[in-house]
């Protein structure tokens, strides 16, 4: 027997609504009033009460770069190993492809180029459709690269449990904080800088930060070189890492990825055959998996250790310890060395064929340095630092220092 509707449960849930509205309407009232009237020209004690909060919240952000990879390098500028907390490498927008830019443009804040930092449309469009029971945000790019950049800092500063998610711990004065740096911001930077910093920055992956670690992550490119389904992909991936993840995900990222170019199309971004082509596509990856660390290095693991152990105990990085971790970890440095990979090479096959076959039983170990200099060109040992395949585990969201420095070794 069907059971009917009881009205008294229609009318709560119809009055719970038009409360929610109201509700966040005059929130957004508060915030419309604290970003567009001047406190002259308010009157009533509430709007200027209103007025006043947002005027003392902070207008400055300071933006450092974000924590990037530290390469190791033999003399011959090849790699040795790769040091990272979190793993990204800064490009600029013109080695970006235009796909990534107009598909993160259109499914995250089609009016980037429209809005001053906060997107009063976006926000009273956001506010009916959670009334209707349909939660949308309403963030814009600027905001959330200002909500990335203070969420850096604090991991940079070993304050992980600050960090602040949208939805989940942030309240209305957090989101106050961050529209009026949102707006500063946009006085301070260009919109190209805003969207180059943002895409540099943004969480794709915890073996992934910013678009071109992404790039090569899932497919083994580079973020100039990516097609428009796989831009329209990794723009998609920005809202959800872990349930739009194209390789344990592929049909939730196929969805979220379609969704992109058909906002991309409205918009007048692409053109309807690229558009239908695209969606045609399948999701495929080729994965790239970063390895971190001296354990990884394909020619010298020891060498490596050696190097880190140089630098992590070298007060030049850093006061203290920790100071001196932060630095190598998350600084992007480029420490070029004095190993000569040919000698290397040499080194290697000597100490492996002195020890046979048995280097649990036998170990042997052979250094060179040259006469005059106390450069070592060669560091090697016949143990072998992962005697099994693995799988890198790093600890872990403007410009890079690319500092050089030298090891004299």
């Amino acid at each position: 027997m069907a059971t009917g509707k009881n009205p008294l449960f229609d009318t709560a849930t119809t009055l719970g609504k038009i409360l929610l509205f109201l509700g966040v309407s005059a929130i957004c009232g508060v915030l419309v009033a604290g970003l567009l009237v001047p406190a002259a020209a308010v009157t009533g004690s509430s709007a200027s009460g209103s007025i006043k909060f947002f005027d003392t919240l902070p207008a400055e952000l300071k933006v450092d770069p974000p924590s990037q990879s530290t390469k190791i390098l033999a003399a011959d500028g090849s790699v040795i190993a790769n040091l990272y907390l979190e793993n990204r490498t800064r490009v600029s927008l013109d080695d970006m492809s235009p796909h990534i830019k107009n598909a993160v443009i259109a499914i995250e804040d089609s009016r980037f180029y429209e809005h001053g930092g906060v997107d009063t449309t976006g926000i009273m469009r956001a506010l009916v459709s959670t009334a209707r029971g349909n939660k949308q945000g309403a963030s814009t790019i600027t905001q959330q690269y200002v909500n990335n950049v203070i969420n850096s800092s604090l991991e940079a500063e070993g304050k992980g449990d600050e960090v602040l998610l949208n939805g989940v711990n942030k309240g209305v004065g957090d989101k106050l904080r961050e529209m009026k740096l949102a707006i500063a911001l946009e006085k301070k930077f260009t919109k190209e800088e805003i969207l180059e910093g943002y895409l540099n920055i943004v969480f794709f992956n915890r073996d992934a930060y910013g678009i071109e670690a992404a790039s090569r992550l899932f497919f083994s490119t580079t973020a100039k070189k990516l097609t428009l389904p796989q831009a329209a992909l990794l723009a998609g991936v920005v809202n959800s890492p872990s349930f739009y993840d194209p390789i344990s995900n592929p049909d939730n990222a196929k969805n979220r990825r379609d969704l992109v170019l058909k906002a991309m199309y409205t918009q007048g971004k692409i053109k309807q055959a690229d558009y239908e082509a695209a969606v045609a596509t399948p999701v495929t990856t080729k994965v790239t998996q970063p390895r971190q660390g001296c354990a990884y290095s394909p020619t010298s693991p020891y060498f490596c250790d050696y190097v880190l152990h140089l630098l992590l105990n070298n007060p030049a990085y850093g006061a203290d310890a920790k100071e001196r971790e932060r630095k190598v970890f998350r600084g992007g440095l480029t420490i070029k060395t004095t190993l000569e990979p040919a000698a290397q090479k040499a080194a290697q096959a000597q100490v492996d064929a002195a020890a046979g076959a048995n280097p649990d039983k036998w170990g042997a170990a052979l250094v060179s340095v040259e006469p005059g200099t106390g450069k070592i060109t060669n560091m090697a040992q016949n143990t072998s630092w992962l005697p099994a395949k693995g799988s890198s585990t790093p600890s872990s969201t403007s410009t890079s220092t690319n500092s050089t420095k030298r090891v004299a070794t």
